[in-house]
């Protein structure tokens, strides 16, 4: 998907958006979870949409920013933290700043994930893990959306494994079952 038909798809939907999925907040604190956040640390919710996960981010860390390529959807998240209307591939961070990186939802929508996991390793602080979530796995989505389970998905352990090894991410974590998909991997020294 373009980035101007990614914007168009979520600017519709940015009102209701928190409705649409009501009961995913255990499953997004889970995933949380697996980043260790430390106290202190900044949190980056990539493609943080309405920020529905900002308040869990918090919880751990103190200190979170969302990021969202629609205006609508940045626009609700700041009613629950700083959020700012930007790509995730070009992020206004320092090098090595960012403690944990969530981006849910995010992967699929990439024109090229590759320049994305690379900008999320430029400001992730060696050691910091970015967790790539979604609130229900492949097989749930692809049905939703009236499509089989495709092997060319990034999403598939056999495609996003080596492709966070390519920029600069070892992978350490790895589930895709109906209930959610998580792959978590650490930032390389």
């Amino acid at each position: 998907m373009e980035k101007h038909e990614t914007r168009a798809f979520f600017a519709a939907r940015a009102a209701t958006w928190d409705d649409t999925f009501p009961d995913d907040g255990p499953a997004f604190a889970a995933a949380i979870a697996h980043l260790g956040l430390r106290p202190g640390q900044v949190a980056l919710d990539a493609g943080c949409g309405t920020g529905r996960a900002m308040p869990l981010l918090r919880e751990h860390t103190g200190r979170v920013v969302g990021v969202d390529l629609t205006p609508e959807m940045a626009s609700k998240a700041r009613e629950r933290g700083p959020a700012l209307i930007g790509d995730a591939s070009e992020l206004p961070f320092a090098d090595a700043t960012i403690g944990g990186i969530l981006a849910a939802g995010l992967i699929g929508h990439l024109g090229d994930a590759r320049v994305t996991l690379l900008e999320f390793a430029r400001v992730a602080r060696p050691e910091a893990r970015l967790a790539l979530f979604h609130p229900v796995g492949r097989a749930v989505l692809a049905a939703r959306r009236g499509r089989e389970l495709s092997p060319d998905d990034i999403r598939a352990e056999h495609r996003i494994t080596p492709l966070l090894r390519a920029t600069g991410w070892e992978p350490v974590h790895f589930h895709d079952d109906d209930d959610h998909y998580l792959a978590v991997a650490r930032r390389a020294a």
